[in-house]
């Protein structure tokens, strides 16, 4: 368990402008045959953590694996932000950004969340956040939280709306368009200021 997060985690899809662009017309096929009206969320359980050097299992019928670097806000009580902490919200790549199905994001192991909590404050500014992501020391993705659809302030008053994040629960802001894949063997570490680093290092799951 996470010293940081001691609740429930959620993710946050289509949060970002890119992730909307990318999908194009999709959004308005059906089943929904629009954009969402609201914030779409799904769980990272708990089975699916691993603290900052952990090794993450990867089964056999997985080639790669889609990093997902994000901000969570951490919840000091209802509807009051504790602070922010890093996570990499791993996931087997899928053809569609709009609700895939759980068994692709929910794999043991598959959430990273870092040790460092950055507390919120007037001197912290959550759309200036932007962090890179590194795999096996080379830089392949910066991802700029200025590009939010919804602002942390907003994204949070949005799910507040229809249901209650208590304390120690995290809420991702979301996580960006071109993802980086990695491979067991590869090492993935994601970095903010303020934030520190989270590193992990992705293994072949045992037989």
């Amino acid at each position: 368990m996470s010293d940081v997060v001691t609740g429930t985690v959620f993710g946050t899809l289509l949060n970002f402008r890119g992730e909307l662009d990318a999908l194009g017309d999709e959004v308005n096929q059906p089943p929904y045959k629009s954009p969402p009206r609201a914030p779409v969320l799904y769980i990272k359980p708990a089975n699916t953590w691993s603290a900052d050097g952990a090794e993450i299992p990867v089964p056999a019928n997985v080639p790669q694996v889609e990093v997902g670097a994000t901000i969570a806000m951490v919840m000091k009580a209802p509807g009051e932000v504790a602070g922010y902490v890093l996570m990499n919200d791993f996931s087997v790549p899928h053809q569609s950004l709009f609700r895939p199905p759980v068994k692709y994001k929910c794999l043991d192991g598959f959430l990273g969340v870092g040790g460092r909590l950055l507390a919120r404050s007037d001197a912290v500014e959550p759309s200036g956040f932007v962090v890179e992501v590194r795999v096996n020391g080379e830089l392949k993705q910066t991802v700029a939280f200025g590009h939010l659809v919804r602002s942390p302030a907003q994204l949070l008053a949005d799910v507040s709306e229809f249901m209650t994040l208590g304390a120690g629960d995290a809420l991702m802001l979301g996580c960006d368009v071109g993802r980086p894949l990695a491979k067991v063997g590869d090492r993935v570490e994601i970095s903010a200021p303020g934030l520190g680093s989270l590193s992990n290092t992705l293994v072949a799951e045992a037989a």
